[in-house]
C-alpha cells in the first residue's frame, strides 16, 4: 500500500512542488487588510513553514534523479534565491508589503529545517 502511495506522489511530485512555488508567490503580494491584523514574530514561522514545505517538496521531487546529490545543492540554492528575490521585489514594486532581513532569515530556516528532516527520513522514503 505504502509503495503505491509512493509511485503516486512521486509522478505528482513536481505539480505539488509547482503548486507550493505558485502559492508562495501569490501569498508574497496579495494586499492584506492591515484592520484588526496584527503582525508579530508569527509571520516569521509562516516564513519559515512555507519554505520548509517548498524545500521539502523540490527535495522530494528530485529523489529519483540520477546524481541526486549535486541536484540537492542546486534546489536548496534555487529556494534561497527564490525567497531572495520575492522580498527583493516586495519592496521595490508594492505599497504595501516590505523587504525584511528578517523574513530571509525565517525563509533560510525552514530551507535549513527541510534539509535536515529530508536527510533524516530519505533512507525511508528510498526503501518504501
Amino acid at each position: 500500500m505504502l509503495k503505491h502511495i509512493k509511485n503516486l506522489l512521486l509522478d505528482k511530485a513536481i505539480y505539488i512542488a509547482f503548486t507550493i512555488t505558485i502559492s508562495i508567490a501569490i501569498l508574497s503580494f496579495i494586499k492584506v487588510p492591515s484592520e484588526g491584523l496584527y503582525v508579530s514574530s508569527s509571520d516569521k514561522v509562516s516564513h519559515s513553514i512555507a519554505y520548509f514545505f517548498l524545500t521539502l517538496s523540490w527535495l522530494y521531487t528530485i529523489l529519483k534523479k540520477d546524481h541526486f546529490y549535486s541536484w540537492v545543492k542546486y534546489t536548496i540554492a534555487g529556494c534561497f534565491i527564490y525567497g531572495t528575490v520575492i522580498e527583493v521585489i516586495q519592496g521595490a514594486v508594492t505599497t504595501y508589503r516590505t523587504a525584511s532581513y528578517l523574513d530571509m532569515v525565517a525563509n533560510s530556516v525552514g530551507i535549513l529545517l527541510a534539509i535536515l528532516a529530508f536527510h533524516m527520513f530519505e533512507k525511508k522514503i528510498r526503501l518504501i
